[in-house]
């Protein structure tokens, strides 16, 4: 048994029935009654990325025996991933509900950058797939290679709490669009603030339709443009290491996703892992608020 999740999965539990999901004003349904509720999924959810389970299927093998004791009525494996590709609004808002509930969120700064979702590597997969919604050939500039899939959208706090994120396809909306259209669409700040972001947000038009909403976007000089030198390269390390952990640590590289639906849900499903221990660390006073050591084994 892990005292550590433990913790966490039973504050979360608590903290999202009363708050955010509460099951008593679910609608009733049709047919044979569900095993979770909403704010359950979520915590069982979180619990499987949070130990390193990308499979369902393989987290329903193990889930008995991880967080039984928490959950002793765990579905079956088709129902766990029917229930968890739609459950994306829930697991959203609780993402969004978390990263409010943070002492950071009344902080006047945020990051900004966006990341590839790699979806396949081959001609078949891009033929068979039933991501084409979603997914499209794209250039990844960090790398300097070409990929298939969706391309992440992330605005986060200092500390790497995500406040607004979004996936797009690669070619409808490149990188300025889509940060344009999460700054307008999704509330990422308590008031006006300045973003720190990359090079790739250059130019004269984004700058001044993200001034109109209220941000001011902070990015490195480009060639020939004047360098005061002020320009906080450790905070760009920040959401680097925030794209890590998600895509590393919590599997979003991993995601195996074969519908659109189910890669929008299961990105959200590591972005409130990620908002739920950040949150957690903060109610235990944790030292260093994004660690994810204390729950992954």
């Amino acid at each position: 048994m892990n005292t550590n999740l433990d913790a966490l999965l039973t504050a979360l539990y608590v903290h999202l029935d009363d708050h955010v999901l509460p099951s008593r004003e679910q609608p009733r349904r049709t047919g044979r009654p569900r095993l979770l509720t909403d704010a359950e999924l979520v915590c069982v959810a979180a619990a499987q990325v949070l130990l390193g389970c990308d499979s369902e299927r393989h987290w329903m093998r193990a889930a008995p025996s991880r967080i039984g004791h928490l959950f002793p009525r765990l579905p079956g494996q088709s129902e766990y991933n029917r229930r968890l590709r739609d459950a994306a609004p829930a697991l959203q808002a609780a993402a969004m509900h978390l990263a409010r509930a943070l002492p950071t969120w009344h902080e006047r700064l945020r990051l900004m950058d966006g990341t590839p979702v790699r979806c396949g590597a081959s001609r078949t997969t891009v033929n068979r797939s039933g991501l084409g919604e979603l997914a499209g050939y794209g250039r990844d500039a960090s790398h300097h290679s070409f990929y298939w899939g969706a391309k992440l959208m992330l605005i986060t706090t200092a500390e790497g709490a995500v406040t607004a994120f979004s996936l797009a396809h690669p070619k409808e909306l490149d990188e300025r669009k889509q940060a344009l259209h999460l700054l307008h669409v999704r509330r990422c700040a308590p008031g006006p603030c300045p973003i720190v972001c990359d090079k790739g947000f250059a130019g004269a038009g984004i700058e001044a339709a993200a001034a109109a909403a209220g941000f001011a976007l902070v990015r490195p000089a480009l060639k020939g443009e004047d360098d005061d030198g002020r320009f906080p390269g450790w905070l760009r390390q920040r959401i680097e290491a925030v794209i890590w952990t998600l895509k590393n640590q919590l599997g979003l590289e991993r995601h195996q996703a074969r519908t659109t639906e189910g890669l929008w849900a299961r990105t959200c499903q590591r972005v409130m892992a990620l908002n739920a221990a950040i949150w957690h660390n903060w109610l235990i006073g944790a030292p260093v608020k994004r660690s994810l050591t204390a729950y992954d084994h």
